[in-house]
């Protein structure tokens, strides 16, 4: 059944005096022993409890109760509730027993040296702490700090895996984008400056070489040009002084 039923012998009193329904019909229904059915029937069993109707508190239909007498075979359910009450939330820390509230600091301090990225409210959640015990733990002031041995608080009992991995991811959405931005702002040792500039040298000074060469080609193609074209002029003019 996906629902407990209310007052199992009560019910079971009122489907003894008021149905048909066989001893194993009832004792499906209201979750006991056929005998002990069979018991309620003689009247040596819950002889002071008054019945109780299952139909009128929404537990079973009138339907439900004639299909089962129509069919011995048949195994009654109990109805779906109307009305669905959420649960209570429960607020405050979480309470731990009194045997393990001496393991608290212990739990602590595991918790801010394995996950510094948890804030105190979520370690108040795990381990139903306050925050002045975090932070006399954290900053090794707790009155017991000689004796505080990091230890998981999930190995004492004072919270779940699920609880605590919850907890983790919450705290760890940021950790990626705070990551890059501390790698930006992070400067480069001496060793890693002088291995860039020394992979950028040979480059620099190959495009440097070769630029300037080719200029220099060029100057001297021009030079070239210039003392030739100047030979042929003062060769002609020699030619014809001599004529």
């Amino acid at each position: 059944m996906s629902q407990s039923l209310l007052m199992p012998k009560a019910t079971a009193v009122w489907l003894v005096d008021n149905t048909a329904l066989s001893f194993e019909q009832i004792a499906a229904f209201c979750t006991l022993h056929p005998l002990e059915v069979q018991g309620i029937a003689d009247g040596d069993v819950a002889s002071g409890i008054m019945g109780v109707n299952p139909i009128q508190n929404g537990q079973l239909t009138r339907e439900e109760i004639e299909k089962a007498e129509a069919d011995p075979n048949y195994r009654m359910k109990v109805s779906e509730p109307k009305v669905r009450v959420a649960a209570v939330k429960r607020k405050g820390p979480r309470y731990t027993p009194i045997s393990r509230r001496n393991e608290r600091p212990n739990a602590i301090k595991w918790l801010v040296r394995n996950h510094p990225e948890l804030k105190d409210a979520q370690i108040m959640r795990l381990v139903g702490t306050t925050k002045s015990t975090i932070e006399s733990v954290r900053e090794n002031t707790h009155w017991n700090a000689a004796n505080l041995t990091a230890m998981d608080p999930v190995t004492l009992g004072l919270c779940s895996q699920i609880d605590l991995d919850l907890e983790v991811k919450r705290a760890s959405k940021d950790a990626p984008a705070q990551a890059e931005l501390n790698e930006g702002t992070t400067l480069m040792t001496a060793e890693e400056a002088l291995a860039r500039a020394t992979a950028r040298q040979p480059s620099d000074g190959e495009g440097g070489f070769e630029g300037d060469h080719s200029r220099h080609s060029a100057q001297q193609n021009e030079e070239e040009l210039d003392a030739d074209s100047v030979f042929a002029k003062l060769k002609s003019i020699k030619s014809d002084s001599d004529e």
